[in-house]
């Protein structure tokens, strides 16, 4: 994590989305683009996280929206995230509504976790093993604790910014995501995932 308890990834590429963002904001579609391309595999993963295989058409309901509203929005990259994120839960509950279902952390796919960067957790639970097994025991987790995790390490939210996406404070995201990531970590001890970051399970020491 780095300070102020923000993931890594997110500080580094944060700088240069508020960049793009303002940019884009006068209008130049290259540095739309750029915005784009930095949110969007973080933002489609959590909403696989969601919606399963309707991920993409959402997404892409979420960024008309977001394309529409640009000039709207005042903020930094960290904001915009937040911003976009909020704009795509709406779209992925609207379409739960409307397939009368329940938002559900299930059918994640593999580039969900295809972010630039290391992926920094508490517990670095899930640079243990492959993406496709951490994928699948994040789709385990609790409601909750699942998209606790997903805003906070997918996404790349700080705890502030991931409540307000949810309407909890930022305590409970804290919480949630700490239990999360801490049921992760037994569950990969249990495996016998090994300590090396090799991805190697049923191995140990």
């Amino acid at each position: 994590m780095g300070q102020g308890g923000e993931p890594r990834h997110a500080q580094a590429y944060d700088g240069e989305l508020g960049t793009a963002v303002a940019r884009a904001q006068l209008g130049d579609e290259a540095a739309f683009a750029v915005a784009y391309r930095i949110v969007q595999p973080g933002l489609l993963g959590y909403l696989r996280g969601l919606v399963g295989e309707d991920a993409e058409d959402v997404a892409s309901d979420a960024w008309l929206e977001i394309a529409r509203d640009l000039a709207r929005f005042r903020g930094d990259g960290a904001g915009f995230r937040g911003w976009t994120v909020t704009i795509a839960r709406h779209r992925a509950l609207d379409h739960l509504r409307r397939q009368r279902v329940r938002p559900r952390s299930t059918a994640l796919e593999g580039d969900v976790l295809e972010l630039p960067g290391r992926h920094e957790t508490h517990d670095q639970a899930l640079e243990s093993l492959s993406t496709e097994r951490a994928l699948d025991l994040i789709s385990r987790l609790p409601r909750d604790q699942a998209e606790a995790v997903l805003l906070r390490v997918v996404v790349g939210l700080d705890a502030p910014a991931a409540a307000r996406v949810l309407g909890k404070r930022p305590g409970a995201v804290r919480t949630a995501a700490h239990r999360g990531l801490k049921r992760l970590a037994r569950q990969l001890a249990g495996l016998g995932v090994t300590e090396d970051g090799d991805g190697t399970l049923g191995k140990s020491e």
